[in-house]
């Protein structure tokens, strides 16, 4: 079984060198457009590409507004904070998601609450999330907070894993029920969609990543998605070390964030926009001879949740045990085709091994039997 898959992948990708989990491809304007950066002299974050990709994204992910950050992390730690989460308060989140989500919560001074995962989407249950919030939540004129811990919920935080999208409709009116601002780690899933609605279009404010690895790039850059003009305002102006605009004095109005994205990222990222489609494309069909691939062999190959269009930006399988995940995950990697488990779960991370949580029982079942597969783009 393992030595198909080696012999399926390594003549995908025609090569039988070391294959990786996901490769950057610059096939466009790339180096025109950040040749044409350094040659204008504004390489840091004041710059004409700064603004275009702006506005270039808030158009692709069918929002009015666009904040671009140095990082994906930076960019959901801002999203937050525009939501109003503060210190000593409680952000529901994932525990089966990367590092960064609860990272970016613990830079606020809040602590994460873990909520249990849906097994086919990989991601939050509002079934879970609502049974949960009826055993521990209480209203306290109009807000809400956790009676165990006595700290308010100051939002929610489901990451689209993979970038599949899913139950995110049914998780906004959990939300709304008790008045908990949601906020999309999107972080994954440009260019996926639900019934129509592109990812980070449904809470009020939405989290991407371009990190090196991700479907574009530009070696890292992240961005701040929202309709909500007076949102946008406010996060362009604390990621620019909330400084007032002035011809020539230094005035700050609060603590601000030195977190623009540079020009040079900027212009790379512009230039990947324009094969944006074409990625996509490309993904989707690899996901679709992986899916052909997995059928014969008796593997399961994860699809994209009902009512959705998934970028597939990271393809993986679900093994039958965790045995087989190791031992599927040794051949692989040992045969020159780069394979990875899922993440280990925050609450067994030590530094939020105490944090708040609901039982998790397809959060461990996934943990312990997912694992991705290469997923680059074909050309």
């Amino acid at each position: 079984m393992y030595s198909n898959l080696v012999s399926f992948v390594q003549n995908e990708f025609g090569t039988t060198d070391f294959i990786p989990l996901h490769e950057p491809r610059f096939v466009g304007n790339e180096k025109k457009y950040v040749a044409d950066a350094i040659d204008s002299t504004f390489v840091s974050s004041v710059g004409a590409y700064v603004n275009r990709f702006e506005e270039d994204f808030a158009k692709n992910t069918q929002q009015s507004y666009a904040v671009a950050t140095v990082n994906g992390t930076a960019a959901l730690h801002i999203a937050m904070l525009l939501a109003g989460v503060e210190k000593d308060t409680e952000v529901l989140t994932q525990a089966l998601t990367f590092v960064a989500t609860c990272n970016a919560i613990s830079y606020l001074g809040a602590v994460p609450h873990f909520v249990d995962v849906d097994r086919t989407t990989l991601g939050m249950c509002p079934v879970k999330l609502a049974s949960h919030l009826e055993s521990v939540a209480e209203m306290r004129n109009g807000t809400c907070y956790n009676k165990i811990t006595n700290r308010k919920i100051s939002a929610c935080v489901p990451m689209h894993t993979f970038g599949h999208i899913g139950a995110i409709e049914s998780l906004v009116q959990v939300c709304n029920t008790y008045g908990i601002p949601l906020v999309e780690d999107a972080a994954e899933a440009l260019g996926s969609y639900k019934n129509g609605k592109h990812a980070g279009s449904f809470g009020a404010v939405a989290a991407f990543s371009f990190n090196g690895n991700k479907v574009i790039t530009a070696g890292g850059g992240g961005a701040i998605t929202t309709n909500d003009e007076t949102l946008a305002k406010r996060a362009k102006h604390l990621t620019t070390t909330a400084k007032i605009p002035h011809k020539y004095k230094y005035e700050h109005d609060a603590i601000g964030y030195n977190y623009r994205m540079p020009n040079l990222n900027a212009a790379l990222l512009v230039a990947q926009l324009e094969q944006l489609p074409l990625f996509l494309k490309k993904k989707r069909a690899l996901a679709e001879r992986y899916e052909a691939f997995c059928t014969k062999e008796r593997l399961q190959f994860i699809e994209e949740p009902k009512n959705t269009q998934s970028n597939y930006w990271l393809m993986a399988l679900l093994l039958d045990s965790e045995n087989q995940r190791d031992e599927f995950l040794e051949y692989t990697n040992t045969h020159g085709v780069m394979t990875r488990p899922i993440w280990q779960l925050m609450n067994r991370l030590p530094m939020f091994a105490d944090c708040p949580s609901a039982l998790l029982e397809d959060s461990e079942f996934l943990e312990a039997r997912v694992v991705n597969i290469p997923s680059s783009v074909i050309l």
